[in-house]
Parts: structure tokens; sequence; C-alpha cells
């Protein structure tokens, strides 16, 4: 009985012991929460400036949420958005610039949280032959800064982003419509080349489009719709490689680049060069 005793005194001190390890976890983990927010969030910068950025959002995070009505909580907030985007963690950053735009959409920082919204999916744009869902996104989250913050710098940058993802659009149509005049198919190749130029004729593909549209509706005999086409290449890009090209084709075929005929090239003509808009 005495060594009964004894094993179970000693168990009971083993437990006490481990008992004791757990509270002491417990406390290690109440201090770090009860850290001050301004300490919380020099570790959050400096995680930054270490290339930590996943680590400096979360840390951006624990202040928002441990001194949520605080003003270090609006600064960290905006920073856990842009910790965010930097690590490439582009969901978390939009959620929280969003959120962000929730509590604060008059402040000073709220430009720039709409411009990370922008800049989360343009960086996720993906190449021609992809669905384009982000680049329709961008463009929204883009132009809603220029619409919303336009005497900022974040609207000028938004509309220089914007216009580079309204080419990456339109350089999509120019591909899929290259693969069908390739193999033939010259009115589906034609409405692709027709929606760059109605849709995106103020990026950098509408001259390839105009030549493209001339080699197609000569390909089909249409020769009214060809010598307007490159008439109108010839008023905007003379000095394009895709209007001698399109001049090259047409004189070969005894044309030349001028107005001809009612069709819908007619009308863009009428507009651009002669100014009767409708």
């Amino acid at each position: 009985m005495a060594q009964f005793g004894k094993a179970l005194k000693g168990a009971s001190c083993a437990f006490l012991i481990l008992l004791a390890g757990c509270s002491g976890g417990d406390n290690e983990q109440v201090t770090q929460d009860d850290r001050p927010a301004d300490q919380i969030y020099a570790d959050a910068e400096a995680q930054l400036d270490r290339g930590n950025a996943e680590e400096a959002g979360q840390l951006f995070d624990d202040v928002e949420r441990l001194y949520p009505y605080s003003s270090w909580a609006k600064r960290a907030m905006i920073m856990s958005a842009y910790a965010y985007y930097r690590g490439q963690q582009f969901d978390k950053a939009e959620q929280a610039a969003r959120r962000y735009l929730d509590f604060y959409p008059a402040d000073k920082d709220a430009a720039y949280a709409q411009y990370l919204i922008g800049l989360s999916y343009y960086d996720q744009i993906v190449d021609v032959g992809r669905d384009q869902e982000l680049t329709l996104k961008a463009l929204r989250a883009l132009r809603e800064t220029e619409l919303r913050y336009p005497d900022t710098e974040y609207a000028r940058q938004a509309k220089l982003k914007y216009d580079l993802a309204m080419d990456h659009l339109a350089g999509k149509e120019m591909a899929i419509g290259r693969y069908y005049l390739k193999n033939g198919h010259y009115l589906a190749a034609i409405n692709r080349f027709r929606a760059v130029i109605e849709e995106y004729q103020t990026t950098s593909q509408t001259a390839e489009a105009l030549h493209r549209l001339v080699e197609s509706y000569l390909a089909l005999g249409l020769t009214d719709e060809a010598q307007t086409a490159g008439a109108i290449l010839g008023h905007n890009f003379s000095a394009s490689p895709w209007y001698q090209d399109s001049y090259t084709l047409l004189t070969n075929n005894g044309l030349r680049p001028e107005a001809s005929g009612t069709g819908w090239l007619r009308s863009i003509y009428d507009q651009v060069v002669l100014g009767r808009w409708l």
C-alpha cells in the first residue's frame, strides 16, 4: 500500500506538472495577443521588409482583429491589402482592399485600395488563348478607380493599365480571327476583326485588324469592303507596314484603297475620315 501511495503521489505530481506546462502555453498566447497594437504593426512592417509578405499580411490582420477601433486598425487594413498583393495572394489582397473601402470610402487611401483591387485582377491576366474573365474584372475595377478618384495619381496609373488590358482583349479577338482566316473561315474571321474595329479601336491591334479585313474581303470577292478597309487604314495608319501590305494587295488586284459601297465599313469611313457622325 505504501508503494501504491508513493506511485499515486508521483502520478499526481506529474499530472500537475503537465497542467502547469499547458497553462504556461495559454498564458504565452494571451501575452502575444495582449501586445500593444504598435508593436504588432512594427513586427508586420519588419516582416514585410524581410520579404515575408504573407506573414506581414497576417500580422496586419491581427492588428485589425485585436484593436478594431484604433487608428492602427485603419492603417493595418490598407497595409494588409498591400502585403498580400506583394505576396501574390490576390484574393486576400482584394478582400482586404474591399474591406477598407467599406469602412473608409472617402479616406485619402481609398483610391489606392480601389487601384489595388484592379491590380489584383490585372496581374492574373493570362495569355490571349485563355478565358478572359479576369481581364474583364480588371477593366471594371480600373475604370472604377478612374471614375471615383479622377484627380489622383492612381486614376492615371489605372488608365494606363486599362488601356493595356483593352489591348489584351483585342489581341484575343485578333488571335481567333487569324486562326479563322488561316483556315479559310472568312466570315467568322471578319466578325472577329470587326469587333476589334468597333469595340477596341483605340488599341494597337486596329491597324492589323483593318489589313486582315482587306485580306478576308478580297478572299470572298467583296471588293467594295476591301477597298474601304484599305482607305480607313491609309487615313489612320499610312506609315504602318500593315497599310503597305494592304496597298500592295489591293493594287495587285487592280484596286485602290478608297471608300466604296454602302456597308458597315463605309459608315466607319464616313465617321472617321469625313467626320459625319451619326
